[in-house]
């Protein structure tokens, strides 16, 4: 087991290294000119041209490059904002605390009532609860998620002024009525996905024969249901619920943007504007790092909840058999 972990690392490495490759090139090669939206128009072709030497803008691309994979991995500085000056490490970790908050709150809803309405609509296959539950969760999937939180805006803000329209004021957690419009709109869709993949997982096992002893020995439907049905479905689930822990930085980008949420996302969104490649490398990179790990850990959770897998995890990582789930 340690074995794959080592090996799954050294792959993660590698993985990392590749996206930081891959996204400074696009923003090497993406049009435009850092120094003219810096500096501003009024700036003269001098001054934007001792900016860009400054930066080593005018260097060519395979020098800048490596400057930067040095300067990452090996002095793990992810270098200073354009726009501000400001080092791009902290800027991403003030606002990581705000991003994170949202993503794991949207999380924690997705699975509290994601997996429970799943193994409700199980238990009464066909029956008017488990279409209503169904018709609900398909219209979640099918709504974007940046309309959803626009309606909301227009109902809960400016029609009935019940919570406020954006924004965060204080640090680094305001009054809750500025959480409860971007936690509503980012989970309604995990809601859905979880629910659609739990009553597919259930139904897959409610007919397996250990399901029909546990209830030959007279074991009431909830020891059933959360003892031997649930542990069985829980792979697939897991799937799902490693995906969606893995968006828990990256996948709040929109709704931060739709409520001026002071995030990551509306980080990463300046950076873009503003042609602040630092800002917007930085980013990326540090939330290819967290999906990573994130699937990292959910493979290996995979690994406690099922020996078979496990045993397949050993076995590749002495060099045996490769093929794991």
């Amino acid at each position: 087991m340690g074995r794959y972990i080592v090996k799954r690392l050294l792959a993660l490495v590698a993985i990392i290294v590749c996206v930081a490759i891959i996204i400074f090139t696009i923003m090497y090669f993406i049009p435009g000119d850092p120094a003219l939206v810096s500096l501003g128009g009024s700036s003269t072709l001098e001054e934007r041209e001792a900016y860009r030497d400054r930066l080593g803008l005018n260097d060519p691309y395979i020098v800048q490059l490596g400057n930067y994979l040095y300067n990452t991995f090996i002095k793990f500085d992810l270098g200073e904002s354009y726009i501000t000056g400001a080092s791009v490490s902290r800027g991403f970790a003030q606002r990581l605390p705000r991003t994170l908050g949202l993503g794991l709150l949207c999380l924690l809803i997705n699975i509290v009532l994601g997996i429970p309405l799943g193994i409700t609509c199980a238990l009464h296959q066909n029956s008017w609860i488990d279409h209503l539950i169904s018709i609900l969760a398909m219209i979640g999937v099918a709504l974007p998620g940046f309309w959803l939180a626009l309606l909301m805006v227009q109902l809960f803000a400016q029609t009935l002024g019940w919570l406020p329209p954006m924004g965060i004021t204080g640090e680094p957690y305001a009054d809750w009525q500025y959480w409860v419009m971007p936690v509503l709109a980012g989970s309604i869709g995990g809601i859905a996905n979880n629910l659609r993949m739990t009553r597919s997982a259930v139904l897959e096992t409610i007919r397996a024969d250990f399901v029909t002893t546990a209830k030959a020995k007279g074991l009431s439907s909830f020891k059933v249901t959360y003892k031997h049905m649930l542990p069985n479905a829980l792979i697939p689930i897991l799937s799902q619920l490693g995906g969606q822990f893995g968006m828990v930085i990256s996948g709040t980008v929109i709704i931060e943007t739709v409520f001026s949420f002071p995030g990551i996302g509306m980080y990463m969104l300046d950076g873009i504007n503003n042609l602040d490649y630092p800002v917007v490398r930085g980013c990326v990179l540090m939330l290819a790092i967290f999906s990573a790990a994130a699937v990292l850990l959910v493979d290996l959770t995979y690994g406690l909840i099922d020996p078979r897998i496990k045993a397949q995890y050993v076995s590749y990582g002495k060099g045996g058999n490769k093929k794991h789930a």
